[in-house]
């Protein structure tokens, strides 16, 4: 099977937006809420929706994390490789603050559920939402759902979903991809 593209810059471009809006609808000034890019991918959706939102707002202040999980996975000890953490930065208390955890793509649920026990050593947050670009619904391994999608995609347990993110946003792409090809 072909790759195929499923969301063109535009598409992604319009799809950030909108879940930016939908953030704004909920939260309003963002006083007690932090946005937390999971790494490595969730960051650099997080980056984008972090941009937006204070374009969008006039406001820099919105509180925004970068939580590493590598060593909360539960199959971190079995990859065969040696393990590379990403930086954490939060640099703030998690403590009663509504908490938009970001990642690119919910596949099986793992990674969020190792976001869920890494954030506790920061704080005990008073609310988690998810936020997505892509849900993959039909593959989860635990009991996890977004409250924000930027699209969903039924697709079969071979494929993967790649999403590319350019330097200046002209080029960013979502694919899907058979682990054939």
């Amino acid at each position: 099977m072909q790759p195929r593209i499923i969301l063109q810059p535009r598409q992604l471009e319009l799809t950030i937006m909108r879940l930016c809006h939908q953030l704004i609808e909920q939260h309003r000034d963002f006083k007690n809420t932090a946005l937390i890019g999971v790494q490595p991918r969730g960051v650099l959706l997080a980056d984008r929706i972090w941009k937006q939102l204070t374009s969008i707002l006039r406001k820099t202040d919105i509180l925004y994390g970068k939580l590493d999980i590598t060593f909360y996975r539960d199959d971190f000890r079995i990859k065969g490789k040696p393990l590379i953490a990403d930086e954490t930065q939060i640099d703030f208390s998690l403590e009663n603050r509504n908490i938009v955890l970001i990642d690119d793509v919910l596949f099986t649920g793992r990674t969020i559920r190792a976001a869920l026990d890494a954030m506790l050593d920061y704080g005990r947050p008073a609310d988690v939402e998810l936020l997505v670009l892509i849900d993959r619904r039909l593959h989860r391994h635990v009991p996890i759902q977004a409250k924000y999608i930027g699209k969903v995609v039924d697709s079969i347990h071979t494929e993967k979903v790649r999403v590319e993110w350019s330097p200046d946003g002209h080029d960013d792409k979502v694919w899907i991809i058979s682990e054939n090809t």
